[in-house]
């Protein structure tokens, strides 16, 4: 079929409208005006959400075909292994201990992104979920360095503490370029991809309601 992943790529950034946009958290933050204790809603949801997801990328690099698309999503796996032990020092930092972590009972808001990226993991052609994941990286780098800067401004927190905002606040190109190449030779083969803009779409809506749930957490 042929085409330019990379033309679908910035056709599905603006379709899904996955930019970063005004979120109510990150401001909240930024303000001074967030609760601690949602500050650590977002370190506990964040430990149910990484090793469904490390799971969920081992298992779209087991199902790709492209080199590329293999490379990609084991390196997202392997980032959730590398981030998975910054969690515990942003808890702490807004007071909750390894105990209150390990029993803390998520809310459904916060656990529909991670939720439907299961679901794309076992149904989606791993080409378009590529493209769809990173169509939306950029917004979600922005909004972790924005909390990470409210909690240093605004609340004291030190290094140790903003590691695991710092990790996505970082831009790093080699992801997005490994999804374009993934999703280029898929093209190339003749999958139109035409599922990406509904996955980026339903991603984005999903962390959009990840963020207004901590945002509605009362002190």
């Amino acid at each position: 079929m042929g085409g330019s992943a990379a033309e679908l790529l910035a056709v599905i950034r603006v379709e899904a409208d996955v930019l970063a946009e005004a979120n109510p958290f990150v401001a909240a933050v930024r303000e001074g005006r967030a609760p601690l204790v949602a500050v650590a809603a977002l370190a506990a949801e964040e430990r149910v959400i990484i090793p469904s997801d490390r799971r969920a990328f081992l298992l779209l690099a087991a199902r790709s075909e492209e080199p590329a698309a293999v490379a990609f999503f084991t390196g997202l796996a392997q980032g959730e292994s590398l981030v998975q032990p910054l969690v515990e020092p942003l808890a702490a930092a807004a007071g909750m201990g390894p105990d209150a972590l390990a029993s803390y009972e998520p809310r459904a808001g916060c656990q529909a992104y991670a939720s439907h990226v299961s679901w794309l993991a076992q149904n989606a052609d791993p080409a378009a979920v590529a493209l769809a994941l990173v169509s939306n990286f950029a917004a979600w780098g922005e909004y972790c360095a924005g909390v990470a800067a409210g909690l240093r401004e605004r609340y004291g927190f030190d290094d140790s503490a903003c590691a695991f905002l710092d990790f996505f606040a970082t831009p790093v190109t080699e992801p997005q370029e490994l999804a374009v190449a993934a999703a280029q030779a898929a093209l190339d083969e003749g999958r139109p991809l035409a599922g990406a803009g509904r996955h980026a779409r339903l991603l984005h809506d999903y962390e959009t309601m990840f963020w207004h749930t901590l945002a509605a957490i009362p002190a």
